[in-house]
């Protein structure tokens, strides 16, 4: 665990030396197979190493190796967002303000993990390097986009890595590999220097393998004034505290303007998940989202005007694939007086929405409507039958980023096969607190950080 390790490095027990050369041995030996990081730098992370052990580490973080997307600046390396419109460009002048952050409280940057082009899929796949497994079983996905990461942190890669979180690509990819992946409240985690691109829906935030883990990272790169979401107290500390009765909404309805059910695996965790907190003294109660079809094409029609205008600042647009071309086209229909009245209506949405937690304190969802699909399963299916099957796929995810508001996934158990399950909390407005005190006594109650995928014992 994060804080342990970054302990006994403090106290000199165990070298940050020590630890990289540990995960960059796992990721020359496990990595192969798995797909799941790009690109390593042992050099720069063996100097930052001795370095850190020379002076002295002081910062919770402490030497943590640590992975991240490559869809976030590094200084000195290439950013490709999985992409071969980026391979001819320069490394970055600078870190986001993120991982300047990691760094400065102790972590190490080992490598790079995979994306689907440009962070626009679900899974994740690109031309340049190929498509990552699954560590429980390599022949099914671990969704995306910051699938990489996912996989990276449930195979033992790091115990630690960065996503983003636009449309759910931090909680798919925890779902579908048996990770804690919390998605902030947007602005509570800087996006300098790239805060200024429109796309109000991504925010920064890690997959680790407990509720502790990821309110330590999130302790150590969220706001901490003007500008930004500061958190009223430790992230930390509110993972270690009890939460209290709570008054939870369920909800296992697809959003309207979707198409799907639930499969037994996922409804069965959903139901053990809410027996599991009625044990624990909540207060479970069912209750739908007031979500209309008349909303979808809100979500919609900026989903893709953002895609476009990402894909229209592109050099060499030929490059790209074609799937990409074909699903970032529809977002040209959105003119800037249309988008202007889509981000009208989705304030009003997400007043409206947000009455469902005037009663109650979070809410409970699925994550994904079933459990992890097989890598490789739209592979050359053209943009429109991969956008439906996603939205059956992963309909309760991208609200809360259009809301923004923080949600979670957090583990629920195995299939039959082994693989993950899990649910979504979804917190009030600015509240990631009560989610990382309620998915800690979740932790507690139904432990999953000591069950291992086969890759990462192999």
């Amino acid at each position: 665990m994060v804080a342990e390790v970054a302990a006994a490095v403090r106290e000199r027990r165990v070298s940050a030396v020590d630890l990289v050369t540990m995960s960059l041995e796992r990721i020359d030996r496990l990595d192969p197979p798995l797909g799941a990081v790009t690109a390593v730098f042992p050099e720069r992370a063996l100097e930052a190493a001795r370095a850190l052990d020379e002076r002295g580490a002081e910062g919770r973080l402490a030497g943590l190796p640590l992975l991240v997307k490559d869809t976030t600046d590094v200084q000195g390396l290439v950013t490709n967002f999985g992409s071969r419109t980026m391979l001819d460009r320069p490394p970055a002048k600078e870190s986001e303000l993120t991982v300047e952050r990691m760094v400065a409280e102790g972590a190490i940057v080992v490598g790079r993990t995979n994306v689907p082009e440009f962070a626009f899929q679900g899974w994740t796949a690109n031309d340049v390097f190929g498509a990552t497994g699954n560590p429980w079983a390599l022949e099914w996905s671990p969704g995306g986009s910051s699938g990489g990461s996912g996989a990276a942190v449930a195979a033992g890669l790091a115990a630690a890595a960065l996503g983003t979180d636009g449309a759910g690509s931090i909680r798919i990819p925890a779902a579908a590999c048996g990770l804690f992946g919390l998605k902030p409240q947007r602005d509570r985690v800087p996006r300098t220097p790239h805060d200024a691109d429109g796309s109000h829906w991504i925010v920064f935030g890690a997959l680790t393998r407990s509720v502790l883990d990821t309110a330590l990272v999130l302790d150590a790169i969220a706001a901490s004034g003007p500008g930004g979401a500061a958190a009223p107290r430790s992230f930390a500390d509110a993972a270690r505290a009890r939460p209290g009765r709570l008054r939870i909404a369920a909800s296992s309805s697809f959003p309207r303007g979707t198409l799907g059910r639930l499969s037994p695996d996922v409804a069965r965790a959903l139901e053990d998940t809410a027996a599991l907190l009625r044990s624990l003294g909540h207060e479970v109660v069912p209750r739908d989202i007031d979500f209309g079809a008349n909303d979808a094409p809100v979500i919609v029609g900026l989903l893709f005007r953002g895609m476009h205008d990402f894909v229209a600042d592109v050099e060499r647009p030929e490059r790209l694939e074609r799937r990409s071309r074909a699903i970032a086209r529809p977002g040209a229909l959105i003119s800037d007086r249309m988008l202007e009245r889509l981000r009208e209506r989705e304030r009003r949405l997400a007043a409206r929405v947000g009455q469902l937690f005037d009663e109650h304190d979070v809410l409970l969802t699925p994550v994904l409507s079933r459990p992890p699909v097989r890598a490789g399963l739209m592979e050359g299916r053209g943009a429109a039958v991969t956008y439906l099957w996603a939205t059956g796929w992963v309909p309760f995810n991208v609200l809360w980023n259009s809301t923004g508001q923080p949600a979670a996934s957090v583990p629920a158990g195995f299939t039959a096969d082994g693989l993950p399950l899990a649910v979504q909390l979804v917190g009030r407005p600015h509240d990631e607190a009560t989610l990382l005190s309620l998915a800690a006594e979740l932790e507690a109650a139904r432990p999953w950080a000591d069950r291992r995928p086969p890759l990462s014992s192999a």
